[in-house]
């Protein structure tokens, strides 16, 4: 069971997996109007709920700001490989964080890939963290409605979605190649890799191709949630503008 806190955290996890919610508890005499919302959705969704001291709260998210709630939630259930694939829209987004660490960044990354209309994101087994509170928080509740799993080999993974048709981007500061002269319009499979040390060698060498953010300013590199952030955008960039060219190509047709 793991304990997360947050206005949105909770609110986004009443509203996408109640029946994951063992217990919420808020802040006793808070007036915050959107504390009654979580109140509300909690009566709504028959999850049980009770009313503590800012102390013990305060305890319980162990010095973290919970602004007045925090909810015990079951292990989130994991999807498996195939079910994401095989639920990937067409032409398919999806990322492995290679030896992404932190979880402010895990947290960072899966909002970023929610709000984009990635199709799943993969996550080692080794050197990657739980989907903990940290996470969670950091996701702003989007660690509830991304597809997430966990691999045991990422070099493994890379090479079976391959044989399905993805491409594999592995993004890399020191590539000549940038973000806006690849083609995110084919299915995608972008590889993250560690804050410090970037891709692993092996998978370095599995990806079809590299790519890098311009950098114009003094500091050498973005933190790798921004950075994800921004490759993600391009991907959803060069899909519309395909999409739209695509529309006008098939209205002068039939003129």
């Amino acid at each position: 069971m793991s304990l997360v806190y947050g206005i949105h955290a909770i609110e986004e996890a009443l509203r996408a997996e109640p029946c994951r919610i063992e217990k919420i508890c808020l802040e006793r005499g808070q007036r915050n109007p959107r504390l009654q919302v979580i109140l509300s959705l909690a009566k709504e969704k028959h999850v049980p709920f009770a009313f503590e001291e800012k102390k013990w709260l305060d305890r319980k998210a162990d010095g973290q700001r919970h602004q007045g709630v925090l909810g015990y939630l079951v292990e989130m259930a994991l999807f498996g490989v195939e079910e994401i694939v095989k639920q990937a829209q067409s032409p398919g987004l999806l990322l492995i964080l290679d030896g992404v660490e932190d979880p402010h960044n895990v947290g960072a990354i899966l909002r970023s890939a929610e709000v984009a209309g990635a199709d799943g994101v993969f996550l080692p087994q080794r050197h990657s963290p739980g989907l903990s509170s940290t996470v969670m928080k950091a996701s702003s509740g989007a660690a509830s409605h991304i597809k997430i799993t966990r691999i045991p080999n990422t070099v493994q993974l890379i090479q079976s979605l391959k044989s399905k048709g993805y491409w594999v981007a592995g993004l890399e500061e020191e590539s000549g190649q940038r973000i806006w002269d690849a083609d995110f319009t084919v299915p995608t499979l972008l590889v993250m890799g560690n804050e410090g040390k970037g891709l692993h060698r092996l998978v370095k060498e599995n990806c079809d191709f590299l790519v890098s953010i311009p950098i114009r300013g003094k500091v050498s590199s973005h933190n790798v949630s921004v950075a994800a952030g921004i490759v993600l955008y391009e991907v959803l960039r060069q899909r519309e503008s395909r999409k739209n060219a695509d529309m006008e190509t098939e209205v002068r047709r039939q003129k």
